[in-house]
């Protein structure tokens, strides 16, 4: 039943959460950035033109209007790129792993021993899991990629060299201030090998051998005290040979008595 919790809390409910982080962060993003057109001709300025974005991140269709610096005339423009491809890519990964880790969790729940029968489930789940960790990896490295883009194509700093206004430059333009699941679908993987036939049939193949669940008779056997006599004197001493004493009888007005320690 512990075994089972664990797998529950790695494996299932930790994806989860950051299966949830993932796409809500990117499918719900928008942002917004401001620029300025100050122009010779102040009513032909705008000082606050606002440019949104959002998922999936399809700018080459995100247009807005800025002022030309020549009478009342406005030209269109559009940012630059189209970067949906990697974004969604990401963010179907996500969702599809968040749909699995449910489905997991019913299994581990409700069908344990069906999960655990003819070794298949297990071998399943493995498979899978190792199968999204790649596919985190990949779509993690292809929306780092298309991250890096949209930053770039949304800085302002750039959208504000597409305005033909701005190249002159007696006008003034500025802005306006307003990477487990592979590692953790990768560490995911040792929870749910440990539930496969690959795992127990290498654990099954090296049984315990009998002299290491046997202890020599060198440390089980206890040497009882025992002494031996000789004449003129005794040796007593234990079985360890922790102590000995040896004791001589001799004519020099009394016993002597050597111990050793």
């Amino acid at each position: 039943m512990r075994d089972v919790i664990i797998i529950i809390v790695v494996h299932v409910i930790s994806p989860q959460l950051f299966a949830i982080f993932a796409f809500a962060t990117c499918g719900g993003y928008s942002g917004q950035l401001r620029v300025s057109v100050d122009c010779i001709n102040k009513s032909d300025s705008n000082l606050s033109i606002g440019i949104n974005f959002a998922y999936p991140f399809r700018l080459n269709r995100v247009e807005f209007d800025v002022p030309m610096c020549e009478g009342r005339r406005q030209e269109r423009l559009y940012l630059i790129g189209d970067f949906s491809s990697s974004a969604e890519f990401f963010v179907t990964i996500a969702v599809f792993s968040f749909l699995y880790s449910l489905l997991a969790t019913v299994v581990y729940i409700f069908f344990q021993n069906k999960y655990r029968e003819n070794n298949r489930g297990p071998l399943i789940d493995f498979i899978v899991t190792v199968v999204f960790s790649f596919m985190w990896l990949v779509s993690s490295s292809a929306w780092a990629k298309g991250l890096s883009d949209v930053k770039a194509a949304t800085d302002p700093d750039e959208v504000v060299l597409l305005m033909s206004a701005c190249k002159v430059q007696t006008n003034k333009c500025s802005s306006v201030f307003g990477y487990l699941n592979f590692v953790l679908w990768a560490g995911n993987i040792w929870f749910v090998f440990k539930e496969t036939g690959w795992h127990k049939g290498g654990a099954a193949r090296y049984p315990a051998s009998s002299s290491e669940k046997q202890a020599t008779a060198f440390n089980q056997q206890v040497y009882n005290q025992g002494s031996f006599d000789q004449s003129g004197g005794a040796f007593t001493g234990t079985g360890d040979f922790a102590q000995s004493e040896y004791s001589q009888v001799g004519n020099y007005g009394g016993p002597i008595s050597y111990t050793n320690q």
